[in-house]
């Protein structure tokens, strides 16, 4: 019995940890921090070039970085793109701008189902609402938000002195270059930054590939590796109704990847939180985090049933499962990480070094030495309130018609008891009738709603536990609250203000709660995080004047140059190869039975394509660190060329939120040969072919 224990005791010791072998025992007491673990996402103004020539053998020129930083694009406020060729030819994922695809669709046509090529210029579809940033220059103006900002009498007033001398600086840039300004707050508040970029707007759709190639294995795939798909689409820049005209692109390589070989991915990470304190790492374990996944996980549920049970709706609902099984699996991948005793004890051991550094050095510990203290009590402080804070605060997304009816009934009741004079236009006696008539929305989608209502019934369990009054008073509310009727609220609305506000109605009773703890809690709420936001910049000012550039800082949705190689990895006690073929594409497409979901071909492809080569590559790992936001980044190599598209990373990779461990974290691209293959042997866009063969538009 005794050797059973140890073995299950050896076994769970080991299969947390990541970044290691299985057949390696760790140790804990030996596992020691690097600045290695806060990543490699460099900023253009602080390229580690000496880093680079030492690792690499490759010292980029001044020009190198000016020409890569004007080449890239931020797609909008959410992905990563690039210009591709001298004519404004634009290329991103294809999940980034899936979501416009069925609003361009014409009648008869499905783009998201069955993609789009333009076979002429003039074909190309203008793209509405969306734009590209291209980043001129950066400047530093640390000095003087950080200035203003201890001008303040307390916490919340430095909070809002730094916001409104940000606003000042962005308006006055803005104004004086014609440029798109932002202020951008780097190392916590360490380091601030005056980004400024050339938008262009005026954007049209060149060619997206069918969804099954862009999204082979649908959500089970994503964030994994081996990987097999081509997620890309390509887009144009216009200006005065011409293709922009630029001398800032990055050209395909004839070649794609080569393993071994040293690349850059460039792109705009969103956010990370390599520098938080463990005690903010520990919250997130224990609440955030746990909170968020549960949420998505409820509602996952209410878009994946839907969207079985009506394949007729395919379209309609594949964004929606797709949206939110990303999300879904990006905290799950997070959650995992801050629950690996691997992980933890490298960011204690940071900060444990870190806290040395800062208290062997007066001047540093007079200023800073509080400061993870500090904040250990004000996270403290938001954990005893955050079980009430987020059982009433959820994503909107999650919010049923019918809390939503109560939340309007309790306001008609409030409004009705007011002066006439001082009520709301709607609820005046001139618009009432009007206003009750049209109380309750037509063709309510009633089993998506009521599948709303269990799956925040379900996360309010999660949240405060099944033997809470309030989830209690909740789960009532299916049988007995009036706002799942038309013809029941309508009659509930003939009461009397006073009697809708003492009702007993369990949404009304939800509804008030809600209103009422939130009013408590966001005072307090506010106070907590302005300290935090302090507490943070202090923090920040901290490891700048620790460790300078030495480490970059955290992601911020600004662009970054990130370096690594193309290579493979061990994960499942096997080893990931660094590139995959399309041999493996049709394997999956075989070994799952050749349906539809989720590793289905398109029927273009369901035929080996004449004249392709399925020893191809089609999608390969590079040890980048990159993270949500970088998708749609160009991998180039040292000369420049594109030789694959970023679209997100393994499973290992979403540990990055917190720490970058280069044994397992990839980067999962598409590779710019096997997209070549594709355009010519499958899509046969030739136009495109030759424009990315040659960098410039070929009539």
């Amino acid at each position: 019995m005794k050797k059973l224990i140890y073995f299950f005791l050896f076994f769970s010791f080991i299969s947390t940890a990541t970044a290691q072998s299985i057949y390696e025992p760790i140790d804990l007491n030996k596992v020691e921090s690097s600045l290695k673990d806060m990543g490699k996402m460099w900023t253009f103004d602080s390229v580690p070039v000496d880093y680079f020539e030492k690792e690499y053998g490759f010292k980029p020129s001044e020009e190198w970085i000016k020409e890569v930083m004007m080449s890239a694009l931020q797609y909008d406020n959410f992905c990563s793109a690039a210009f591709v060729s001298a004519d404004g030819l634009i290329m991103t994922n294809h999940h980034c701008g899936r979501s416009d695809l069925p609003s361009l669709s014409p009648e008869g046509k499905d783009y998201l189902r069955d993609g789009f090529w333009a076979e002429n210029m003039s074909d190309e579809i203008k793209v509405p609402k969306i734009f590209f940033d291209q980043l001129m220059q950066i400047v530093d103006v640390t000095d003087i938000v950080i200035s203003e900002m201890n001008t303040g009498k307390d916490d919340i007033e430095k909070v809002s002195k730094r916001e409104l001398k940000i606003k000042e600086l962005e308006d006055k840039y803005s104004k004086e270059n014609s440029l798109v300004c932002k202020v951008v707050k780097l190392y916590n508040g360490g380091k601030y930054s005056l980004y400024m970029y050339k938008r262009y707007t005026d954007i049209r759709l060149v060619m997206a590939p069918d969804f099954q190639i862009a999204s082979t294995g649908w959500d089970w795939d994503n964030f994994t590796y081996p990987r097999y798909e081509l997620d890309f689409m390509f887009y144009r820049a216009y200006e005065n109704d011409k293709p922009v005209k630029t001398n800032h692109f990055f050209k395909f390589s004839k070649n794609g990847a080569k393993e071994g070989e040293t690349v850059f991915v460039i792109g705009r990470p969103g956010s990370t939180n390599r520098l938080d304190t463990y005690a903010q790492l520990e919250y997130y374990r224990d609440y955030q985090y746990k909170y968020y996944l549960g949420m998505y996980n409820e509602f996952y549920k209410v878009a994946y049933d839907l969207f079985i049970k009506y394949p007729e709706r395919e379209t309609e609902l594949l964004n929606s499962v797709m949206s939110i099984g990303n999300g879904r699996k990006s905290f799950a991948g997070r959650y995992m990480a801050l629950r690996d005793d691997f992980i933890m004890t490298k960011k204690k051991d940071f900060e444990k070094k870190f806290k040395e550094k800062v208290n062997s050095e007066p001047s540093l510990k007079a200023k800073y030495g509080h400061v993870w203290k500090a904040i250990e009590d004000n996270i403290a402080e938001y954990a005893a309130i955050s079980p009430d804070l987020y059982s009433v605060n959820m994503n909107p997304r999650m919010k049923n018609i019918y809390l939503s009816l109560a939340e309007k009934a309790i306001e008609y009741a409030n409004q009705m008891k007011l002066p006439e004079a001082d009520r709301k236009a709607e609820f005046k006696s001139d618009k009432l009738e009007a206003t009750l008539a049209a109380f309750y929305p037509p063709n309510i989608d009633k089993e998506y709603q009521d599948k709303l209502f269990t799956a925040q019934l379900n996360y309010i369990g999660i949240v405060l536990g099944k033997e809470n009054e309030v989830y209690k008073n909740y789960s009532n509310a299916i049988n007995k609250s009036a706002f799942f009727s038309k013809e029941k609220t309508e009659e509930f609305l003939k009461k009397s203000a006073d009697e809708i506000l003492a009702c007993s109605d369990p949404l009304i009773v939800f509804a008030q709660y809600a209103d009422k703890k939130l009013s408590e809690l966001r005072p307090r709420v506010r106070e907590i995080n302005s300290g935090l936001q302090v507490l943070e910049q202090l923090l920040g000012e901290a490891a700048y004047a620790v460790f300078g550039e030495q480490i970059p800082p955290d992601a911020t949705s600004t662009l970054r140059i990130s370096d690594g190689r193309v290579e493979g990895y061990e994960y499942n006690g096997t080893l990931a190869p660094a590139k995959t073929t399309y041999f493996g594409l049709y394997d999956r497409w075989n070994s799952f039975g050749r349906k539809s979901y989720p590793w289905g071909l398109h029927p273009r492809w369901q035929n080996i394509p004449e004249g392709m080569d399925l020893a191809t590559p089609i999608a390969f790992a590079s040890s980048n660190d990159i993270v949500g936001g970088n998708s749609g980044s160009s991998l180039i190599n040292i000369n420049r060329e594109v030789i694959g598209i970023a679209h997100d990373g393994n499973l290992e990779s979403l540990a990055g939120d917190f720490i970058f461990l280069q044994e397992n974290n990839r980067t999962v691209s598409s590779d710019s040969w096997g997209l070549m293959e594709s355009l010519k042997h499958v899509f046969k866009t030739d136009r495109l072919v030759k424009e990315l063969e040659n960098g410039k538009i070929i009539e």
